[in-house]
């Protein structure tokens, strides 16, 4: 089974009883405290929410079904904090509890990554996705990951640009935190996207790993962790777990990336790795719902030469655009 909604923890046997159900933060629902979170059971999130619980196997695996979505927990993922949202994988910032048969979500996840994407964020009555700013990666003196003579941000500003042309084409407003082969500061790029108004923010780059370099390809999507939140994927995290800037779209961040993610896997023969949280600098500081796409591993010699052909930047710019657009139409729907 695909890793998704990973949902257990190994539990020492020697773990001391979980404490008495208390009303908790998750809305109506009881809650429990362990390792200092609070934590919802999950049966009981499921009836509140018109969800039927099927055990795939005992232990193993479990769905969770509406008219509407699907969501699968594989209990015996090799990453524990993976969730399947209708078919697209989603990294949770807890991992799920397993324990006497019964599983627990932390209420955090609950309210930053499930809730987003099953109850989707509304612009305020009127305002419109029209304008984005697109940030192609490193630049400059900063050519981000190196293959032989092939550098990232020769790849990040190809992508950029054919992005840039679909979104024009599709009717909103584009530019780019740089044009050519210029160095741009970190900080700079959000405060590009500020300073030109933008709605929406689109950082692009591309992956890389140094071992298993022929295994390892797909596609990655960020946003921001939410506040007080271990990152899913620490790369980049230079600042404490504090709230950032960015937090205020905390919601439309997910849902952005969410969006995205699920097109790219839709219309590209991609691995899914996931949604990810991070704390990374072009995010923090963004006042607009903001996301970095990690677009494929130019480590991987097959997937390499996918992201260095034009035909296959057009293929994934198109995916992106069909996220953009599939978000803007949910979230300018009245409130």
């Amino acid at each position: 089974m695909k890793a998704a909604f990973a949902l257990i923890l190994l539990i020492a046997s020697a773990w001391a009883e979980l404490p008495a159900f208390a009303r908790g933060a998750s809305g109506n629902l009881p809650s429990v405290e362990m390792f200092g979170k609070e934590y919802v059971r999950l049966s009981d999130w499921a009836r509140a929410n018109d969800f039927e619980v099927h055990w795939l196997k005992r232990d193993e695996g479990l769905q969770l079904t509406n008219r509407s979505a699907r969501l699968a927990f594989a209990l015996d993922s090799h990453d524990l904090r993976v969730a399947e949202i209708n078919g697209a994988e989603v990294f949770l910032v807890y991992p799920v509890v397993l324990r006497s048969g019964l599983a627990y979500i932390s209420a955090l996840d609950l309210k930053t990554a499930i809730k987003p994407v099953l109850q989707p964020p509304h612009n305020w009555s009127g305002a419109k996705v029209k304008t984005i700013v697109i940030d192609p990666g490193h630049g400059g003196n900063d050519p981000g990951k190196e293959e032989g003579s092939h550098q990232e941000k020769k790849y990040t500003l190809l992508l950029a640009q054919e992005l840039s042309d679909q979104l024009k084409r599709a009717g909103f407003n584009v530019s780019l935190t740089r044009m050519t082969d210029t160095r741009v500061e970190l900080p700079e790029r959000p405060d590009i996207a500020r300073r030109r108004g933008a709605d929406l923010f689109i950082s692009l780059h591309w992956n890389s790993v140094e071992t298993g370099r022929n295994e390892v390809k797909g596609v990655e999507t960020y946003c921001l962790t939410p506040a007080g939140a271990p990152s899913t994927n620490a790369r980049g995290e230079l600042f404490g777990a504090g709230t950032k800037p960015g937090n205020l779209n905390n919601d439309q961040n997910m849902f952005l990336a969410y969006s995205v993610h699920k097109a790219l896997l839709k219309n590209l023969d991609v691995e899914d790795h996931g949604v990810h949280r991070g704390r990374l600098s072009v995010l923090r500081t963004a006042e607009m719902p903001a996301i970095l796409i990690e677009g494929g591993f130019m480590s991987n010699p097959a997937e390499a030469k996918r992201i260095y052909d034009p035909v296959y930047r057009k293929q994934m710019a198109r995916a992106i655009v069909e996220g953009v657009q599939a978000y803007k139409a949910t979230v300018e729907q009245p409130r």
